[in-house]
């Protein structure tokens, strides 16, 4: 289930890609599969050898370009360990709200972006974020667990300052807002319970068959209670004039 929108970003064969935040390493398939020179970035050493495996699968399976490369790398996403300007595309999906120092984790993200490149950014949506903050505090009051809620605007600000302009903005994933504030309301833990369980099916249908219905539904439904809200940044190339 992807959240940021790779047609918006033009990943293809050759474009060097980092995923900072990967995780289980969705955005880092995607992007492997399509042809991309791709890292899979993360602190957490567990899921960087799953995606790892995942990917060497792909490559084994001919599910990739001959050209593409992938790569996990175990590191701090306040301290990125390449140069600057070393990615055509750099992807944070769903790890800011995680990050106690997001100013200096954006920093980083752009700094790493090449002049020219796009950088995707990805957050809960506030008002569905407010709702399960509302309704549970085991949600978010964990440890790793998401520290704050984003206005679009204010973490929009805050990457415009770097120098960056807005490309494109939209809202993913709203039939999963309901999902969420259910289990919020009957508990997080209690992934068992029958009306959890029944909509967990749903979601699975949906994103195993991808039925006409729920695509609909969810297309309509977006705008209004997106369960994330996905930005895309262009970094600008400076021009330097020759005397």
């Amino acid at each position: 289930m992807l959240t940021v929108d790779y047609d918006r970003l033009g990943v293809g064969a050759g474009t060097k890609v980092i995923d900072v935040g990967c995780g289980a390493g969705r955005h880092t398939f995607e992007a492997y599969r399509r042809g991309a020179d791709v890292v899979g970035f993360d602190q957490n050493v567990a899921d960087l050898n799953d995606v790892d495996e995942i990917l060497q699968a792909m490559k084994e399976k001919g599910e990739v370009p001959a050209s593409a490369k992938a790569q996990v790398v175990k590191g701090d996403a306040l301290e990125l360990p390449y140069a600057d300007g070393t990615f055509d595309c750099v992807i944070a999906s769903e790890i800011l709200e995680h990050v106690p120092e997001d100013d200096r984790a954006i920093s980083e993200l752009v700094r790493v972006l090449k002049p020219g490149g796009s950088l995707a950014i990805t957050v809960p949506r506030w008002l569905p974020e407010k709702v399960c903050w509302i309704l549970s505090d085991e949600y978010h009051a964990n440890e790793g667990g998401h520290i704050r809620i984003y206005k679009a605007d204010a973490l929009r600000d805050k990457v415009l300052a770097h120098g960056l302009k807005l490309t494109d903005t939209h809202h993913a994933h709203a039939l999963h807002a309901p999902y969420w504030w259910l289990k919020c309301a009957v508990g997080t833990e209690k992934s068992d319970h029958p009306a959890v369980t029944a909509y967990h099916k749903l979601l699975v249908w949906d994103m195993m068959s991808r039925p006409w219905l729920t695509r609909t539904a969810e297309s309509v439904l977006n705008p209004l209670i997106g369960k994330s809200v996905a930005m895309y940044f262009e970094k600008p190339v400076v021009s330097v004039a020759v005397s």
